[in-house]
């Protein structure tokens, strides 16, 4: 099992950054996919970023280019940069990691962006 911890969420104005972190309970090297969701009110949980154990990252089309995913194996940690930040960005985000028997969720962390 692992538990996921999220912080670095909060308000900002359009435009601005926040940096999200996910703190994993354990090493992260073993796990294949460790990836960002978010759920705006009233939408379904969608998929904005994600990076492989080897190093491939995807990102959803809505971010690409503002986003950026990193993961810390070290510091057991995943990463969301995130810049230019829009109206459509606010949302709960959680972090995942695509692990046996999970997968695994945080407990979210709360970004929204005023104009």
């Amino acid at each position: 099992q692992v538990q996921l911890v999220e912080s670095g969420g909060g308000l900002v104005q359009a435009g601005g950054s926040l940096r999200l972190s996910c703190a994993a309970s354990r090493s992260i090297g073993s796990i294949a996919v460790m990836s960002w969701y978010r759920q705006a009110p009233g939408k379904q949980r969608e998929l904005v970023a994600a990076i492989t154990n080897g190093g491939t990252i995807s990102y959803a089309d809505s971010v690409k280019g503002r986003f950026t995913i990193s993961r810390d194996n070290a510091k057991n940690t995943v990463y969301l940069q995130m810049n230019s930040l829009k109206l459509e960005d606010t949302a709960v985000y959680y972090c995942n990691a695509a692990s046996f028997p999970g997968p695994y969720w945080g407990q979210g962390t709360q970004v929204t962006v005023s104009s």
